[in-house]
């Protein structure tokens, strides 16, 4: 029997991720399926389980991360700091393994992807719910000179703050709290899919310097990134490649095998300006 892999969401229709690990397995050759599976609001244990009776793996998003982290027999390191999960593998003793993928997804899309270099720089994370909680173990890993969590109630960010302050320079702010310049500013609240964005003040953005990168993406540029470039940001990017990051490191944490990532993210870049 060819090996199952499914994405667990609610909705799920829309996801992209039964064709990102399409491609994934074409390439490496590896014999599986995938699918997305519409798990149910009020009783997804019990769904996730009687799927893993015979699958080996699934993709967790939206509403389910925080009860996969719950669910999971044991967690990886960068899971349990996120306090969710995204990715769970079972095991050979039958155990679920649970991991977060999300922040690695993003650093690779920036440093690989975007030819980026996290050390040393000043960074401003917007927002302090699970997208961003999920990313600020891999990016304090990179060793910026600051990491600044900015959210509209101050005592979120605070938080996360507090949690994270172990692993590097983590502080927080509120978005009207700082007007410095930064060198890169990462957009993780959910503004974008209401066509709007964070209040934050023009003069964080250094014309020419400064980077933006919003975690989420649509056809054309998000009002986060569209923003951006009118303040002169010296680059916008969106978190297409992030989606495609995270899931070729979960691909790997199921398989062994790491994915060349570029031409799937291309692909999907392709039918996003199709549309």
């Amino acid at each position: 029997m060819t090996d199952r892999y499914a994405v667990f969401g609610n909705p799920i229709a829309h996801s992209k991720s039964p064709l990102i690990h399409r491609l994934f397995a074409a390439q490496t050759g590896e014999a599986l399926t995938y699918e997305a599976l519409l798990a149910p609001l009020d009783d997804f244990p019990a769904f996730a389980r009687a799927f893993f009776a015979e699958g080996l793996g699934a993709n967790v998003t939206v509403p389910f991360k925080e009860e996969a982290f719950r669910l999971a027999d044991a967690l990886t390191e960068r899971a349990r700091r996120a306090g969710a999960v995204n990715t769970l593998k079972k095991q050979a003793d039958g155990r679920l393994l649970g991991d977060n993928t999300d922040g690695a997804g993003l650093v690779r899309d920036l440093t690989v992807n975007a030819g980026l270099s996290l050390r040393g720089q000043r960074i401003l994370l917007l927002g302090a719910g699970g997208a961003v909680r999920g990313v600020l173990e891999p990016l304090l890993a990179e060793q910026p000179a600051e990491l600044v969590i900015a959210n509209r109630t101050v005592e979120k960010a605070e938080a996360l703050a507090r949690l994270f302050a172990d692993l590097g320079p983590v502080a927080a702010s509120g978005f009207d709290w700082i007007d410095a310049p930064v060198d890169l500013i990462i957009n993780g609240t959910s503004a974008s899919l209401a066509g709007e964005r964070p209040p934050i003040a023009a003069s964080l953005i250094q014309p020419g310097h400064t980077i933006c990168y919003d975690m989420m993406y649509a056809k054309t540029p998000t009002a986060f990134n569209h923003w951006a470039a009118e303040q002169g940001a010296a680059r916008t990017l969106d978190g297409l490649g992030m989606l495609v990051e995270q899931a070729a490191e979960a691909f790997y944490l199921w398989r062994g095998v790491r994915p060349d990532s570029a031409p799937v993210l291309a692909e999907l870049r392709r039918q996003l300006a199709e549309g």
